[in-house]
């Protein structure tokens, strides 16, 4: 009984994958067709392996300049969000009092608030400051950055809060006693420990930011500055749409992101893993 249980489960898993990993499998396929094949039958796979609609896409994404731009927004976001949301998370955690549980809670609720709903009102406060202020923020790869830190900080403070108060306090007295400064204790013996959940972090973040199409969409304009999602949209015209460029230019998106997350993977296993133990 429980061998057929079991067998039935892995089937039921197997069928869950090919699911799952089937517009993976459309994607991947339709890249190496030409337009006359991709109509004929979208499931078939393609008459010849050809990378020419690749270096097509490629050309017309003017990739590098896209990936310089996305690696620039993604390295310089999440270092900021990785050093400002553990500092202000093991201060809230180490300060017991109302006012650092009302911050925290503030953080933990705006998790909570869909972007859709700050567009317009975004948008508005990112042109009084271009006006008023004469701040670099909109079509600007600064801008996007500042927007990235700030949407990115509940998630990393709440993910931070919950492993800092497993690091033992008595690590940080002794350091101090020693003469040890606040940034000394911190960089040098509380930051080091949380290593699990900041990879947990990196990866949750670069998939999310590489990704990201909506917020570069409203802040970027010009045809320099794109990032990988926006070069996307070149293939996608106001009356005709190059399916086979597409597929390939959307290949080309998520092999940097897969390769990542296969590398880094085990790290999160092992962040989860260590919150639980602790």
């Amino acid at each position: 009984m429980k061998k057929t249980r079991g067998v039935i489960a892995n089937v039921l898993l197997v069928c869950f994958c090919i699911v799952w990993l089937f517009p993976i499998y459309i994607i991947v396929v339709n890249a190496f067709k030409n337009r006359a094949e991709l109509y004929e039958n979208i499931l078939a796979f393609p008459s010849s392996f050809s990378f020419k609609y690749f270096a097509e896409a490629m050309d017309k994404m003017d990739i590098l300049n896209a990936l310089k731009n996305s690696l620039i927004v993604t390295l310089v976001s999440i270092a900021f969000i990785i050093i400002l949301a553990s500092m202000c998370a093991w201060m809230l955690a180490r300060t017991n009092n109302k006012i650092s549980k009302i911050i925290f809670m503030t953080f933990v609720a705006t998790m909570l608030i869909p972007f859709q709903t700050l567009m317009m009102p975004l948008m508005q406060v990112l042109s009084f400051g271009r006006d008023a202020m004469h701040l670099p923020v909109i079509d600007s790869l600064g801008g996007l950055i500042f927007c990235y830190i700030g949407f990115g900080a509940s998630m990393s403070v709440f993910l931070y809060h919950g492993f800092v108060l497993s690091v033992p306090l008595a690590l940080e007295e002794a350091a101090t006693i020693d003469g040890c400064t606040k940034l000394g204790v911190f960089f040098k013996i509380v930051f080091p420990m949380l290593k699990p959940v900041t990879m947990t972090v990196i990866i949750l973040d670069v998939i999310w930011i590489w990704n990201d199409y909506l917020l570069p969409s409203l802040v970027l304009s010009s045809k320099a500055k794109r990032t990988i999602p926006l070069s996307t949209a070149n293939f996608f015209g106001q009356f005709t749409i190059q399916w086979n460029l597409a597929m390939a230019g959307l290949t080309l998106t998520i092999i940097p992101v897969v390769i990542f997350y296969l590398c880094a993977q085990k790290y999160i296993i092992k962040g989860v893993a260590a919150g639980a133990v602790k």
